[in-house]
């Protein structure tokens, strides 16, 4: 098993990450911020004004550390690749199954079926905590019906239809699940958010994303090239197809315990003239932090029956989808939590 390596969020402004022997360095002006040994990370993810050596670049193409830059808003900007490592094989049968409509409908409909099915679990698990809910109720028997639509989804064109009138189904109910003062939620609003839930939505996504990448191209596939999200220059269209069973076991229920324990205020956003709203940068810290907690959570494998900490989580996946392109498993057990 992988093992599960440090990750390095830096989100303060003018920063400068540079190498200094083996370790890395991180300064703003003549301030020395952190100072950490490069072994111990797995990846660097630089929010906003943040500069790198180009040595340090290099380093990190070398020794596989992930380095990935985004805005001050989590938009993915730019990502620092060394050489492609996996078996070339694998790869190429990775991009013949991504031009069979067949065999990408049999993945992605496992796909969002595990995202559906998780939906109702988030659903589910606040009435069996907090009592009935009508409105809570209604959409689950909706997210129900979805699932056994999707497993009868005949194409990907399907797949994602029925994905969209699911995810309006678990949306429209989401804001009978936040108990934060002051926090409303009236609908998922992506580019770019206009309220605080959305805008922590987008960030959790954004973190899951870059780990799917991470964990795809750690196996070998090639993140940029999906089964359910088609191509498109510069997205990383499996990642995405990975995040989606993610998404409401490991990110929906993170945003509402932030928000539900009142670890983030409606202080901590600040709104631009665009009318986008962002974290601040003490907000970011604390989201980074409970973040790095909550990936050291371990639960259980649905499929591995193995206990797994939350953080490996996509690379569990990414394993196995690997292991059902190459034929060593008839059918992908997409992260499904029962």
């Amino acid at each position: 098993m992988k093992k599960l390596l440090n990750s390095l969020y830096i989100t303060r402004q003018k920063s400068y990450l540079h190498k200094e022997r083996e370790t890395i360095v991180i300064k703003n002006g003549d301030e020395k911020l952190g100072q950490f040994p490069a072994l111990t990370i797995g990846n660097i993810l630089c929010f906003g004004q943040v500069s790198v050596s180009p040595f340090l670049m290099g380093y990190c193409g070398e020794k596989g550390i992930g380095l990935t830059f985004y805005s001050e808003y989590g938009k993915f900007l730019a990502r620092v690749q060394g050489p492609q490592t996996g078996n070339v094989l694998l790869r190429r049968g990775q991009y013949r199954w991504a031009d069979e409509d067949e065999k990408c409908t049999s993945i992605a409909r496992l796909m969002v079926a595990a995202k559906v099915a998780n939906s109702r679990s988030v659903l589910m698990r606040e009435l069996r905590n907090h009592g009935d809910n009508s409105v809570l109720r209604g959409a689950a028997e909706k997210l129900s019906v979805s699932l056994r639509r999707v497993k009868q989804a005949k194409s990907v064109e399907e797949v994602m239809g029925m994905e969209g009138d699911a995810a309006r189904s678990y949306f429209g109910a989401f804001n009978e699940l936040i108990r934060g003062k002051g926090f409303v939620f009236s609908g998922r609003v992506r580019r770019p958010p206009l309220d605080p839930v959305n805008a922590l939505l987008s960030f959790a996504y954004t973190l899951i994303t870059h780990e799917c990448s991470s964990a795809l191209q750690g196996v070998g596939l090639d993140p940029y090239v999906g089964f359910l999200h088609k191509d498109r220059p510069g997205r990383v269209s499996l990642a995405l197809d990975l995040l989606e069973e993610f998404r409401a076991f490991w990110a929906d229920r993170f945003v509402l315990t932030l928000i539900n324990r009142r670890q983030i205020q409606l202080t901590d956003f600040v709104t631009e003239a665009s009318g986008a709203v962002r974290l601040t940068d003490d907000a970011r810290k604390t989201v980074l932090s409970a973040w790095q907690e909550r990936k050291q959570t371990e639960v259980t494998h649905p499929y591995l029956g193995e206990s797994v900490a939350i953080g490996l989580l996509p690379h569990c996946q990414a394993l196995l989808l690997a292991r059902h392109i190459r034929g060593d498993l008839e059918y992908y057990p997409p992260y499904w939590v029962k």
